[in-house]
């Protein structure tokens, strides 16, 4: 071997995650920590496993789905989301005559679905034990506990019908991606050359899009080295740009990195430093409004799921421009035509340029979040702290967003068009996606 590859942790142990999810038990089995601390373990399963970002997204969405669809029963002023979705049968309902305390069920339902979608299932069965030993013990009587168990895993399985049928499955056994010749089209990149990240998500079924090229963007700039094209401008903006970065430039790269799996080579041996994906950072950012406006279980519920839907599908309609214009990365082209000794600040993600995911993403679940807590909601984001040592704080959703976008050119890996039509597609979805559901606002009810 030229190499040995091994995977460690920065900033984050996961075998002892347990003691950081860990609280004191809770008197009123409604406290809507008993979901952030569900919610947080599924956060730390999908960083340990360095799930890609699509496949993150499908992850957090059917978890969430399934504690949505078991919590709302508690307050039935909150519809269905599933039968607003694409694929889903219809949900169980309690049953006339039987007690339930739907905590149980939605934490039950939750690592049902976490269980099913990852392999570290040993800690997950160790938290969801003691999340439901400190429901337990605030008071139900056996009988409802046993109750809103069944009553959990039916859901569970209901929403696992959809998953099996989503087209994921048979992604898994497609052809190898193959790469084109034609100058401007995406090639592998350094440090590795690695293959193509899900080069065929686009056939995934989406949860509230019509189809996955619902939201096309306009095409990117042509490949034209000729002084004056567009596309050469913006070569030389990200190349001039990460040049002369400053320190807040760097900080902000930095923060909105979100590599899943950042390799780093030391001599012949190599490792992935396991950080968040993009829709683990806003997973977070999502409870950190939940907490602040003390928002309910079955809003905070309701919160997660959103977050997540916008996080899938603008995965399924970037990913689906992604590899139809197989756009070529900055560090190709520059490397190629303009400086060999260039090299961006973040290590290019294995998937061609346009569009850029986080400005899809993070636009859309801007916009679904926004709908629920307000414009103008500002708040501090600590998530990276625990791995880089920042926080960052911001005015609105929508500035964070933004920050996230311009990230990219400051990281050298993406180009303007792509940041500013990605911005534009995702802040088109999720407007869809707040017509199409129609979501409580959840500032107004705290």
């Amino acid at each position: 071997m030229k190499f040995l590859a091994m995977f460690i942790m920065s900033g984050f142990i996961f075998s002892c995650s347990n003691e950081l999810t860990k609280k004191p038990v809770a008197a009123d089995p409604l406290d809507p920590e008993y979901l952030h601390r569900a919610t947080r373990r599924l956060n730390d399963v999908v960083i340990y496993e360095i799930f890609s970002p699509p496949v993150s997204s499908r992850i957090y969405s059917y978890a969430s789905l399934a504690a949505y669809e078991s919590i709302r029963w508690t307050d039935t002023s909150y519809p269905s989301i599933t039968a607003k979705l694409n694929g889903f049968p219809s949900m169980p309902v309690p049953e006339k005559g039987k007690q339930y305390q739907f905590t149980v069920a939605a934490v039950k339902a939750l690592f049902d679905i976490t269980l099913r979608l990852t392999f570290t299932k040993d800690s997950s069965r160790i938290t969801q034990d003691e999340i439901l030993a400190d429901l337990k013990s605030s008071g139900i009587d056996n009988e409802t506990f046993e109750n809103s168990l069944v009553f959990g895993e039916a859901v569970a399985n209901a929403i696992w019908k959809r998953a099996a049928a989503d087209h994921y499955k048979e992604t898994r056994g497609m052809p190898r991606y193959t790469l084109s010749a034609d100058s401007g089209k995406w090639k592998n990149t350094t440090p590795d050359y690695l293959d193509a990240v899900e080069p065929f998500w686009t056939k995934m079924i989406p949860l509230a899009m019509d189809s996955s090229s619902q939201f096309k963007p306009v095409p990117p700039p042509p490949y034209d080295m000729h002084k004056g094209s567009q596309f050469l401008t913006e070569v030389m903006e990200v190349y001039d740009t990460t040049s002369h970065l400053t320190e807040e430039q760097i900080n902000i790269a930095r923060f909105w990195d979100d590599n899943a799996a950042a390799v780093v080579h030391v001599g012949h041996m190599m490792y992935a430093n396991k950080k968040p994906s993009p829709g683990g950072h806003w997973m977070n950012i999502t409870a950190i409004a939940n907490k602040k406006t003390n928002a309910s279980i079955v809003a905070s519920a309701q919160s997660y799921a959103l977050t997540a839907i916008a996080m899938y599908d603008g995965f399924i309609s970037c990913w689906d421009e992604k590899f139809r214009s197989e756009y070529v990365r900055p560090v190709t082209i520059i490397n190629d035509r303009i400086d060999k000794a260039w090299q961006p600040l973040l290590q290019t993600p294995p998937f061609p340029e346009y569009t850029s995911g986080h400005s899809v993403v993070s636009s859309a679940i801007a916009s679904v979040l926004t709908a629920q807590f307000g414009d103008g909601f500002a708040f501090t984001d600590d998530y990276e702290l625990p791995y880089i040592g920042i926080k960052r704080s911001f005015p609105s959703f929508y500035k964070a967003s933004e920050e996230a976008c311009i990230s990219r050119m400051y990281g050298g890996i993406h180009f303007r068009s792509s940041i500013f039509n990605g911005k534009k597609q995702g802040r088109e979805i999720g407007a869809f996606i707040n017509q199409k559901l129609t979501p409580k606002s959840i500032k107004a009810k705290s």
